[in-house]
């Protein structure tokens, strides 16, 4: 009787015991179920902001994996001062500014005066809404080159659809007539993408004044790897002046609406010989224009496009009505380039990727205006030494 009492108590806790094991969860690799896999802790993101630092933001440590090493390579600005007639003073030497940034006096420590040469990049928009013809481009534009100092370089850029470099920064005027002649009227308008390339893969590495000449409606039509807030980022953190001169097409697009057009291309063709110098015989294609960017508030934009650039990077907005305004345009912004002083500073404080760091100039002269950009972007030094 006593064995079987016994058996059964035996019974009894190994059925205990297994249901216990039952209800107990255990992981693949034999850890407790409620803890998190690495896989499972995602780390917070650290934001990047693109506004002014707040008071204590510099102090304190920070871990360095979380943040971006900014660049802290020369900071320059082109200045150019006026008198109370709007006219420019020249003679100003380095003991004349001050420049400030975020209210903290900076060391100057580099300067130089209106003698300086520019490297301009003459940015042309050659998509069919443009409403000038391809001659009246080409001769305003190279009469802007005649306007030009011998040491200034220029490269020349067109864009349709497709980014076309024409030439790199010479200052051969023969190679940079042949560039502008070389345009032509296409379909597409790729302009983010053309300012995109300008800035950050041509003008980037160049050293000492620059300037960009964009010739265009400002309506972007066909970009894809870029974008109105990037262009705008990216001029911010750019050290060089943009002018855009601005025509309006509205009028002339809507007339355009839904009527072929037809464009002079090459086609080469199948078992006939290109005449001399390798060309395959030119043939007209015909299409139908898009409807993209033709609405108000894609011309809204594009004006607010072009103003944000000029006014972001001390440059200005031109706008060109007729031929005759668009020769004015491109002989004053020739002036104009002859009239900077151009200001460098090792900022005192770093400050992280992405941020809106604010630029003051000061000068002394009673009365004087002085015309420069108002900040810039901090930039990834490591992205820009690959």
């Amino acid at each position: 009787m006593l064995n079987k009492l016994g058996l059964l108590i035996c019974l009894v806790f190994f059925a205990l015991s297994v249901a216990g094991q039952a209800r107990r969860t255990t992981s693949p690799s034999g850890e407790k179920a409620n803890r998190r896999t690495p896989a499972e802790a995602k780390p917070t993101p650290t934001p990047v902001s693109l506004n002014r630092p707040t008071p204590g933001d510099e102090g304190g440590e920070v871990d360095n994996s979380d943040v971006i090493k900014v660049d802290t390579d020369l900071v320059t600005i082109p200045v150019r001062i006026l008198d109370r007639n709007n006219r420019f003073v020249g003679g100003l030497t380095q003991s004349d500014f001050k420049v400030f940034e975020d209210n903290a006096e900076q060391d100057i420590a580099y300067f130089s005066n209106e003698r300086e040469p520019f490297t301009v990049a003459l940015v042309l928009d050659m998509s069919y809404s443009t409403k000038f013809r391809i001659g009246e481009v080409q001769s305003a534009a190279i009469a802007f080159i005649d306007q030009l100092r011998s040491q200034d370089k220029v490269m020349v850029v067109s864009f349709d659809q497709d980014v076309h470099i024409l030439c790199d920064p010479t200052s051969d005027r023969k190679t940079i007539y042949a560039a502008i002649k070389s345009t032509a009227i296409s379909t597409g308008t790729s302009l983010y993408e053309a300012m995109d390339q300008v800035m950050n893969d041509r003008l980037r590495p160049i050293k000492g004044r620059k300037a960009i000449i964009l010739f265009t409606d400002g309506v972007d039509t066909t970009s894809r790897a870029a974008d109105y807030i990037k262009n705008i980022a990216d001029a911010l953190e750019l050290d060089a002046l943009i002018y855009p001169i601005r025509y309006d097409t509205f009028a002339d697009v809507q007339a355009m609406k839904n009527k072929p057009v037809v464009t002079q291309t090459t086609i080469p063709i199948p078992d006939r010989k290109p005449p001399p110098g390798g060309m395959p015989f030119p043939f007209p294609v015909i299409g139908t224009p898009s409807e993209q960017g033709t609405s108000p508030e894609d011309y809204k934009r594009a004006e607010e496009y072009l103003n944000d650039l000029a006014n972001k990077t001390g440059g200005r907005v031109y706008l060109a009505s007729s031929l005759v305004n668009l020769a004015e345009a491109y002989s004053k912004i020739a002036s104009e380039l002859r009239e900077y002083y151009s200001l460098g500073y090792y900022p005192k404080v770093e400050g992280q990727f992405g941020m809106r760091r604010l630029i003051s100039v000061k000068v002394d002269r009673a009365g004087a205006v002085v015309r420069a950009r108002d900040g810039y972007i901090v930039g990834n030094k490591a992205a820009k030494s690959k």
